[in-house]
């Protein structure tokens, strides 16, 4: 991993984005997760304000097992879900990926039973970044 906030982790690659967003949405799916939401940021910010900006897409991803498990034991979790995430071109030419960091977000929620759910979110997602 190249890229880290507080709050995301994810990497850079030297893909085309069409590729890379291919290729995320098929690690995803290896991973249990499908795709509840789809927002094409560049393609809004045009329709919305007539203004140009470079390829960006959120992908709201959904493990239907682990949210199952979450709302299980706390049921207004869907303020924080699903897990975003991000592909977009770079200035330089290469694509990023960036993942919402479940552990930062769920940490808000104060239950260590969806702190530890939050950590398997995770190691799924990094396994998601390291093929890429």
């Amino acid at each position: 991993m190249d890229l880290q906030t507080p709050y995301a982790f994810g990497k850079t690659v030297q893909s085309s984005f069409e590729e890379t967003e291919t290729k995320v949405r098929k690690e995803l799916l290896q991973e249990g997760f499908g795709i509840l939401t789809e927002i094409d940021v560049s393609r809004k910010f045009k329709e919305k304000l007539d203004r140009n900006f470079r390829r960006y897409v959120i992908l709201g991803a959904c493990n239907p097992a682990m949210a199952w498990e979450a709302f299980a034991r706390e049921l207004n979790i869907g303020t924080l879900l699903p897990c975003n995430v991000v592909v977009y071109e770079t200035d330089d030419g290469s694509t990023a990926v960036m993942i919402m960091d479940p552990v930062a977000a769920l940490s808000l929620i104060g239950n260590p039973e969806i702190s530890q759910l939050a950590g398997k979110v995770r190691e799924k997602m990094e396994r998601v970044l390291s093929v890429l």
